[in-house]
This record gives structure tokens, sequence and C-alpha cells, in this order.
């Protein structure tokens, strides 16, 4: 037979124990909270930098785009789904009609090194177009850059209005499958464009800079309005 000792504390006693151990706990969830907050901050890129490795992770993203033709990436990457797409520079909320559908900018903020449009959308998109704009706003201007992208499938990026990279080839996603070198970040505000083709499956990208020995480039910060 098990025998319990009876409680001899005081009323007061016990509340004053009981109070003290949850103010324990309460202070622990709070450390535990801001070091989440901190620790998401530096690894996910949503604090308006980029990430350590220099990869952007915060984008506007118009998408999906409906393509007529299926499987035919390498044409449509070439053409404009959206009229000037070089020099766009939407915000938040902005709404454009395409093929009689509307479609809003939406603000991403990815939970990895790449965007998954695919994710972001909810299902499964094929034969589709997406754009991603980030806004690069630098203290001073930055030289001698190269731009690391990957994709799946076809890419075509333009910075400053200015065609930097096409991609036409179906493909699975990489880090840093592609460099463009010699690029220039100007002091202010630079707005990159960054179009996605998907003709059958996954529906990704991913992009970064790095300085000329190849470290990676974070001395800016991403927003999201021009």
């Amino acid at each position: 037979m098990r025998i319990y000792a009876p409680d001899h504390t005081r009323p007061d006693e016990r509340g004053f124990r009981y109070s003290t151990i949850m103010k324990l706990q309460l202070k622990s969830l709070l450390c535990a909270l801001v070091l989440g907050a901190l620790l998401t901050n530096e690894t996910l890129g949503q604090n308006g930098k980029p990430d350590a490795a220099g990869f952007i992770r915060d984008w506007l993203m118009l998408a999906p785009i409906p393509l007529t033709l299926e499987n035919a990436g390498a044409d449509y990457i070439k053409a404009e789904q959206v009229e000037k797409e070089s020099s766009l520079k939407p915000k938040e909320g902005d709404k454009v009609k395409i093929k009689g559908k509307e479609l809003a900018w939406k603000s991403v903020h990815c939970k990895d090194y790449l965007f998954d449009l695919n994710e972001i959308l909810g299902g499964p998109h094929e034969n589709v177009a997406g754009y991603m704009v980030a806004y690069l706003v630098c203290d001073k201007e930055l030289t001698d850059l190269a731009l690391l992208i990957g994709s799946n499938d076809q890419a075509r990026i333009y910075l400053n209005g200015k065609e930097v990279f096409t991609f036409t080839e179906a493909r699975t996603i990489e880090k840093d499958s592609d460099k463009v070198e010699k690029l220039t970040l100007n002091k202010g505000v630079n707005t990159i464009v960054f179009k996605v083709i998907n003709e059958l499956n996954n529906w990704q990208g991913c992009l970064r800079f790095t300085d000329k020995g190849g470290k990676p480039a974070t001395d800016f910060a991403v927003k999201l309005s021009p």
C-alpha cells in the first residue's frame, strides 16, 4: 500500500511557488520565440536582406499565366506574356489582365533558397509562365558581380530593364546552374525581373549575387515596392 504524505505547505507558499514556476516557464517560452525569430530572419532572408548564401527569398509574384501550346517553353520564354516585361515595376496588389483573366501581384517569402511556384499556388500547374520581381536597394554601387541562377524550366532575367540572361531548355533545378558575370548594382534601387516557364512537373527558380571572389553579395536591402 502506497502512503502519501500530506502537503503541509501553506496556501500562500504554494501560490508563490506555482507563480514562480509559471514565470520561469513564460520566460523560457519568450526566449525560445525570440531565438526562433532571429534564426528565421537569418536563415530565411525575411528581414529585407538576402540570406547568408546571397539568395533572394523575398519576391513579388505574378502567376500562373496559361500558355496556349504545350511543351513550347523555348518559344514562349522569348516572347512577352506581360507587356513591357523588361520594365515591370509592380507593387503588391497591382492587377494585370492577361487573356481575359485578372491576376494580382502577390508578396512571397520563400522558406528555402528557391521559390516553388506550384507550392505557393497550392497545386500543380503545367504549360504556364510566372514573373518574380524584387527591388534591390544599395547604399553604394556594387561592381563586378556575378549572377548565379537555377530554374525549372526556362528562364529569362532582366536587371534594370536590360536582359541579362535567357535559358531556353527544360531542366530540373540546381543551385548556380548558370552564371552571368561583370554585372553592376547601382546605388539606389535596382529592379530584377525573373520569368520562369514550366512545361511539366516542378516549377521553381533561384537566384543570388556573388562578388568577384565568389563571396555571397549581401550588402543590399531587398524590398517589395519600387
